[in-house]
């Protein structure tokens, strides 16, 4: 298999998207900077500017969005929020199950209780980092959730009916991206 370069990647219409190092939003006094996350998206794709005065306020850390496929939004959110003596180095493991975390913000992703929506749950691991990916149905929504530093980062890729039938792999290719460098 060839190893796929930065000039072949761009040729397929595709680009990472790294939270740069000196990007603003330690969200809080007394907040350690933001691990960089990463993620592949189209190239048409076009990031949204995000406001404090969003719903889900000041944890809403990028958005990105296309009107032609759907969207996608950062969550990075304080693990002392959802559990104490996590330390500076959290896991998602700490935190809990995959059941137990979506069940735990996934209405705060989507705006409304999950039960009865999420249609598949994975464990994945990349880098020794655990990442837990969740498809939820209604809203058609492709949650990855990983913990580093002191945050929970929560992935959020999601699309109309209509942009889900016609852009599911996509979609799903950009969730799968999604990685904590």
């Amino acid at each position: 298999m060839a190893k796929l370069t930065r000039k072949t990647y761009a040729q397929t219409g595709w680009r990472t998207y790294r939270r740069p190092d000196e990007k603003s939003g330690g969200h809080g006094v007394g907040w350690s900077p933001i691990i960089p996350y990463a993620f592949s998206v189209p190239q048409d794709w076009e990031e949204v500017p995000v406001s404090i005065a969003d719903l889900g306020g000041t944890e809403i850390d990028l958005r990105f969005g296309s009107s032609k496929e759907g969207k996608i939004f950062v969550i990075v959110a304080p693990v002392l929020r959802f559990s104490d003596g996590l330390g500076d180095n959290a896991k998602i493991e700490l935190i809990g199950p995959p059941d137990k975390v979506i069940n735990a913000f996934g209405p705060e992703v989507i705006g409304e209780n999950v039960e009865g929506k999420v249609i598949s749950m994975n464990v994945a691991e990349h880098s020794g980092r655990t990442y837990y990916q969740y498809e939820l149905e209604p809203p058609h929504a492709l949650i990855t959730a990983t913990a580093a530093g002191n945050r929970l980062y929560l992935f959020n890729v999601t699309a109309s009916g209509l942009q889900w039938k016609r852009h599911y792999s996509d979609l799903k290719r950009i969730s799968d991206s999604f990685r904590v460098v």
